[in-house]
């Protein structure tokens, strides 16, 4: 819902704007495609929101958009606390720009290979059956709660070689820290917990190495240059919070889309093959992560015929470019038969997401065992309204109550 303008021009929108924000970006993109915006809430921010398919995608792309300590340079900006672990666990290559991006990059997918993501695929699949098999005798259930959240975490400890039973403090909700609606984002006592963590597992791995991601990224080298102790403590810490966060809002949001739509999901009980497309078109209709990171301009840019001055923040919509009518037919309709192949769901360019396989894979075996498991998988009230996290930068649900028969 629009607000009255603050004095710097942006428009604000309220905390309703994260749970139903397509009727807002579609007037954005018919408006322009580009326009100042503050998002008020739990979650604030302000910048200007780039909205239709084509400028996302150039944007996405543009070195003059840069990433280099964006987040931190916000909090600065609108006073907020920068304490906490800080770049212990923010040195990573989501928040680094070329040169330094193109080092980190590099070093880290030699040890994220498209060979150790396909050997993960026995473990989802032992991992799915697990948590479907702890459903057998229940009728109703959050398939949130249950499966659609501890399925990505688990899966990232495997890679990462830990103990599943020793997950303690890093069993963070993708929407909540404490379980109790919150916005979406990781607070400073549970980074610090997670900091603490992480680092007594990389002495782990550095004592005694094993065959995993956590092993290879300490012992990646490239012509005598290697990840810092700090780079790799912030690459785990990316691993598991946005790997966790966008696979648990991809199931969750690809198993309402079915249910809300019978006929889609017959379509897809009766043919197996739809899965892969039904995968594309979740993360198109209602992507996981509704506004890539952060970026502020290093100077003037024009963006869709808008100037935007030096220093200023951009926020990219991802949520907004994948229903841009210019690229895709009735962009609101949900239609796993269609191709999506050309959403903007993981990003693009030197950004591009680098665990995309990965959660391809998990959103694929999921949907296949759910849907399999339980022919009468239901909506547990129909016409209960989704609620939806109260966050501008992701897009998911906070519960999805089902009856399995």
């Amino acid at each position: 819902m629009p607000l009255p303008e603050p004095s710097d021009g942006a428009e604000t929108v309220d905390g309703s704007f994260a749970r139903d924000p397509h009727e807002v970006y579609r007037r954005w993109r018919e408006e322009g495609g580009v326009r100042k915006v503050r998002f008020s809430g739990a979650a604030p921010l302000a910048g200007w929101v780039v909205t239709g398919h084509a400028a996302c995608r150039a944007a996405l792309a543009d070195p003059r958009l840069s990433k280099d300590g964006a987040t931190e340079a916000y909090a600065r900006h609108e006073g907020l606390p920068t304490g906490g672990p800080g770049g212990a666990l923010t040195s990573h290559m989501l928040n680094s720009d070329p040169p330094r991006h193109t080092r980190l990059r590099r070093l880290v997918q030699q040890a994220f290979t498209q060979r150790r993501v396909a050997e993960l695929r026995p473990r989802i699949e032992a991992r799915v059956t697990a948590l479907l098999d702890a459903l057998d005798g229940t009728d109703e259930v959050d398939l949130i709660a249950r499966f659609a959240l501890p399925l990505p975490l688990a899966v990232i400890f495997d890679l990462l070689g830990a103990d599943p039973g020793g997950q303690g403090i890093l069993r963070v909700r993708g929407h909540t820290v404490h379980g109790d609606g919150g916005d979406g984002e990781v607070s400073v006592p549970t980074a610090e917990a997670m900091l603490d963590r992480l680092r007594a597992l990389i002495d782990a791995k550095r004592a005694h190495p094993g065959d995993d991601l956590l092993s290879a990224l300490i012992a990646a080298r490239d012509h005598g240059d290697r990840l810092t102790e700090q780079e790799v403590t912030s690459m785990a810490f990316l691993l598991v919070i946005a790997g966790h966060q966008t696979t648990a809002n991809l199931l969750a949001n690809g198993l309402h889309a079915l249910l809300a739509h019978p006929g889609r999901l017959a379509a897809v009980r009766a043919d197996a093959a739809l899965i892969p497309g039904l995968t594309e078109e979740v993360l198109r209709h209602d992507s996981p992560f509704a506004l890539a990171s952060l970026r502020y301009t290093t100077e003037p840019v024009t963006i869709a015929g808008t100037a935007i001055p030096a220093g200023e923040f951009v926020q990219i919509a991802l949520l907004a470019a994948n229903r841009d009518p210019d690229v895709f037919e009735d962009p609101d309709r949900f239609d796993p038969g269609r191709d999506a192949s050309r959403h903007l769901a993981f990003g693009h360019g030197v950004h591009r997401c680098l665990g995309a396989p990965l959660a391809r894979l998990q959103a694929e075996i999921a949907f296949g065992h759910v849907l399999r498991r339980f022919p009468g998988l239901r909506l547990a009230d129909p016409q209960r309204a989704p609620q939806w996290q109260d966050n501008p930068r992701h897009r998911g649900l906070l519960t999805l109550p089902v009856r399995l028969r």
